[in-house]
């Protein structure tokens, strides 16, 4: 989750509903400005008794934010408490109960996305060792529950806290004990945005069933593959989903902004604090009608800050997020890039994608949504099928888009390498789930302690 570091206060006012399109217009840009950006999240937990460290105690989260200035990294503070740092690699933050995220800087190709993750989890491990830190690479914690875990000290996720209860079950669970692969992803025109929107959106569960990875809940199987995902479909469901009106005539930014009026805020973002607004409305803040603050009317950057407040399979600001993946290790990290990138960068294989694709009807597509993080890849395809039928199909399309780029790195590779996790997934018919199913219910003897060794990074 996005990191205020200012209050904006000069920032001017929305004036009309073109400064409500204009962050989606400004994401437009010609190809060879496309960039990649990749978001991961790790847990953090104490070697010597597997337990989350808090943010304040000796070699907890706050000392391992600040191990950082070793390797060129610059605290972000709010209200006196570090809460990220920032770098050449993009930025380091934390999510609710101190799951520790990079969000990466936009690359140019996925050598470099790879060479980035490399360092950070180089860095991350040295400053674990000198600590007694781990990480763990899923997408749920499979042995916490919500009250063993500690709470980070920032504004926007004391007034989420308070306010998931009220609209889901799970909500808590989200932000308290998941984490994610993401990847984010330009497009060059509102045409292009539309139909890279479609295929992702269309395609999210199959990244789900691929990266499944989330089997285990407070130390036994909780029968799913991503509970992640299932966390999902009782979480907001004013914020969450599968958006059908992306695939209706005429979408485009305007009917994306229609949406997010749509959304119920959270907060407002002033003088370095956090002003709870939650459940009230955008729109009542554009009249000046807003309860949190009575006669002012937004600025642009409370927009770009509502826009980050909403959590469908894709979303979109200034452009486009993957959001179904599970967290996990660093091979997985690489390959969820390599996916997107492969679909999305290059037409030929977009195109590809869109017809298989493209006769889903909704009805279908939320059926697939709704048992992927069950069943994985023989979640039900629309119109027949399985996940599982079109896995190496898709695979092979992504493969052709990622050679069809020809980025190549100092050996003479292209990005067609990052995707063999992936490959070796739908060859085995196993996911990563399923496989650490078969170890808790066979090598291991139900000792979920073992998951420890066999998933850090």
């Amino acid at each position: 989750m996005s990191t205020r570091q200012v209050s904006d206060s000069n920032d001017p006012l929305i004036e009309s509903r073109d400064d409500l399109v204009a962050p989606m217009q400004r994401g437009e840009k010609p190809r060879d400005r496309w960039r990649i950006g990749t978001e991961h999240e790790k847990f953090v937990y104490r070697t010597a008794d597997h337990a989350a460290p808090s943010y304040d105690e000796p070699g907890g989260i706050r000392d391992l934010l600040m191990a950082l200035t070793d390797y060129g990294w610059e605290p972000i503070e709010e209200g006196g408490k570090v809460i990220a740092m920032s770098g050449p690699d993009g930025a380091v933050s934390l999510e609710p109960a101190g799951q520790l995220e990079l969000s990466g800087a936009p690359l140019e190709n996925l050598h470099q996305t790879c060479a980035e993750t490399g360092r950070h989890l180089a860095q991350v491990k040295a400053i674990g060792e000198r600590f007694g830190l781990g990480y763990l690479g899923m997408g749920l914690w499979p042995d916490k529950t919500r009250e063993a875990l500690p709470i980070m000290p920032k504004g926007r996720y004391a007034i989420m806290l308070q306010h998931m209860p009220r609209v889901g079950t799970m909500g808590l669970d989200m932000m308290l004990r998941t984490c994610t692969i993401q990847t984010n992803l330009d497009y060059s025109s509102e045409a292009d945005m539309a139909q890279k929107f479609r295929v992702s959106l269309a395609l999210q569960p199959l990244a789900t069933a691929l990266f499944a990875n989330s089997p285990f809940l407070e130390g036994k199987p909780n029968g799913y593959l991503s509970y992640r995902s299932h966390i999902w479909s009782d979480t907001d469901p004013a914020r969450t989903g599968m958006l059908p009106f992306v695939f209706e005539d005429g979408f485009g930014y305007e009917r994306y902004v229609d949406y997010m009026l749509d959304v119920p805020m959270y907060f407002v973002y002033r003088d370095g604090k956090y002003i709870d607004a939650a459940g009230q409305s955008f729109r009542d803040f554009l009249d000046g009608r807003l309860p949190a603050l009575p006669g002012e009317k937004p600025r642009k950057s409370d927009w770009v800050d509502h826009l980050s407040t909403a959590f469908p399979e894709v979303r979109l600001k200034s452009f486009l997020e993957m959001r179904g993946a599970d967290g996990g290790p660093w091979n997985r990290i690489c390959a969820l890039p390599a996916l997107w990138v492969g679909l999305l960068y290059d037409q030929g294989a977009l195109d590809a994608a869109w017809d298989l694709v493209k006769g889903w009807d909704m009805d279908g597509r939320e059926r697939l949504r709704s048992s992927v993080p069950e069943l994985g890849l023989d979640a039900p395809l629309p119109g027949g099928g399985t996940l599982r039928d079109i896995a190496a199909h898709v695979l092979d399309i992504a493969r052709g888009g990622l050679a069809a780029r020809g980025r190549l790195n100092g050996a003479g590779d292209n990005e067609t390498g990052y995707l063999q996790p992936l490959d070796e997934i739908v060859a085995s018919g196993k996911t990563s789930a399923e496989r650490l199913l078969d170890l808790y219910n066979g090598e291991w003897g139900g000792d979920l302690t073992k998951i420890y060794a066999a998933k850090s990074f």
